[in-house]
C-alpha cells in the first residue's frame, strides 16, 4: 500500500521535550501540520548535524502552525541524556520522541528489523493525520532542513488551493499551475 494519503497509525510514545517527558499519540498531532522526523540513533555521527539543522529552523515551522516530532529507537530517558549531553541536541526544542517498542518505525515503514534502528525518514502530516509528503533515506545520507520546510509550504499551499499544483523547485509566492487539458505538451 502506497504510503502518501493514508493515516498515520494509531500510537502512543513518551517524549523528551523542553525538560520534562510528555505523551505523545496520533490523536496528538490530529488538528495541526506535524513532522516526523525518523533516524537511527541517538549519540552517533550524521543524526546531530540533522536534528542541529532542524533546530535552527524549528521557528520557521513554528511560524506555519507545523510541529517537528524526531523519532529514533532510543528511550526518551535517553533522549533526555544526549540533550544534557551535547551543545547541538540542547538547542533542539522540539519533542523527541522514543520508540524503544519499535511500533512507530514500523507504522511508517522505516524500521531496520536486523539492526532495531529507523532509517533516515521523513513524513509531513496533514492536520487529518494523512501523510502528504514520505522521504527515506539511507542511514549515510543526511537531510536539509530547509529543502523540508519547502516542501512543508507546497503541501500547505495545495492543500489551501485545491486545483492548483507546485511545480519543481517552486518556492512561496512563485507561480503555481492549473492542471488542464491546455497545459498538456505546452510545459
Amino acid at each position: 500500500m502506497a504510503i502518501i494519503n493514508s493515516t498515520v497509525k494509531p500510537f502512543q510514545a513518551t517524549a523528551y521535550h523542553e525538560g520534562k517527558f510528555i505523551p505523545v499519540s496520533d490523536e496528538t498531532i490530529k488538528g495541526k501540520w506535524s513532522v516526523f522526523f525518523f533516524y537511527p540513533a541517538d549519540f552517533t555521527f550524521v543524526c546531530p548535524t540533522e536534528l542541529g539543522d532542524m533546530a535552527d529552523l524549528y521557528a520557521d515551522y513554528k511560524a506555519l502552525g507545523v510541529e517537528v516530532y524526531s523519532v529514533s529507537t532510543d528511550t526518551h530517558f535517553t533522549h533526555k541524556a544526549w540533550h544534557d549531553a551535547s551543545d547541538t541536541i540542547k538547542k533542539i526544542r522540539y519533542p523527541m520522541i522514543g520508540d524503544p517498542t519499535h511500533a512507530i518505525s514500523r507504522n511508517f515503514d522505516v524500521l531496520i528489523e536486523e539492526e532495531g534502528l529507523a532509517l533516515r525518514g521523513t513524513f509531513v502530516v496533514d492536520p487529518e493525520g494523512r501523510i502528504k509528503v514520505a522521504e527515506i533515506h539511507d542511514l549515510g545520507i543526511g537531510r536539509d532542513a530547509a529543502e523540508l520546510l519547502r516542501k512543508v509550504k507546497a503541501a500547505q499551499y495545495i492543500a489551501a488551493h485545491p486545483g492548483e499544483v507546485c511545480p519543481a523547485k517552486w518556492t512561496e509566492g512563485a507561480e503555481t499551475l492549473k492542471p488542464s487539458l491546455d497545459l498538456v505538451g505546452k510545459i
